[in-house]
């Protein structure tokens, strides 16, 4: 496999963990109370940073032939 091509299969897994994210804080703010709302957010916010810091390492790795 191409190092581009493991950089697309990279950053999908970084978009999907932010997409993740996205679906959980909204379950946990509006469907969940108390200790499982938090347990929710916490998982959540793990899935924002991880995804983040794929896509930023995509980003600043450059270009790919």
């Amino acid at each position: 496999m191409s190092q581009s091509m493991m950089n697309m299969w990279i950053s999908l897994a970084g978009m999907g963990l932010l997409i993740i994210a996205i679906g959980l804080i909204v379950l946990a703010r509006h469907k969940l109370k108390g200790f499982l709302s938090i347990i929710v957010s916490f998982l959540a916010y793990v899935c924002l940073i991880l995804g983040g810091i794929i896509i930023l390492y995509i980003v600043f790795s450059g270009p790919t032939i």
